[in-house]
């Protein structure tokens, strides 16, 4: 298992996190390519975890939204590569990331339908339940 990331957007990391968030944003959870295939900018870092046979398998982004805080986005795993610990890894990766950093907090959006993952993680949620893209999400933050 291998961990990569990229702020470019002509990386080839970039494009593996695509293909991982069209096959299962798009494609498996039926969200419109408009609402998710959205701009970044160079201060958002794309990571994308790469299982032992160098296959792209599990993807998130992280974008700072002030000096003490990152927004995590776009946590994905290929439904073929779930279950084995791929996208749990990839978020500790970008917790210690964030840490070396001098960041005190990571944010997310959770999927309803995901949001024990996070809990597992250590992400307490945060205010009311909200709609995006269609789906129920909670705001959760962990700090780090």
């Amino acid at each position: 298992m291998e961990i990569k990331k990229s702020n470019q957007t002509d990386s080839a990391v970039y494009a593996d996190a695509l293909m991982i968030r069209e096959a299962v944003f798009i494609r498996e959870q039926g969200i419109a390519p408009q609402l998710e295939l959205d701009t970044v900018t160079p201060a958002t870092w794309h990571y994308v975890l790469y299982d032992d046979q160098a296959h792209a398998v599990a993807t998130a982004r992280m974008t700072p939204n002030d000096d003490t805080t990152q927004h995590v986005q776009r946590v994905a795993t290929l439904k073929t590569a779930r279950g084995h610990g791929y996208a749990q890894a990839l978020l500790q990766a970008m917790m210690t990331d964030a840490r070396k950093r001098h960041f005190s907090r990571l944010v997310l959006g959770a999927q309803v339908t995901a949001q024990s993952f996070y809990a597992q993680l250590g992400f307490v949620p945060e205010g009311p339940v909200f709609m995006e893209a269609g789906l129920r999400h909670q705001a959760m933050q962990y700090t780090l």
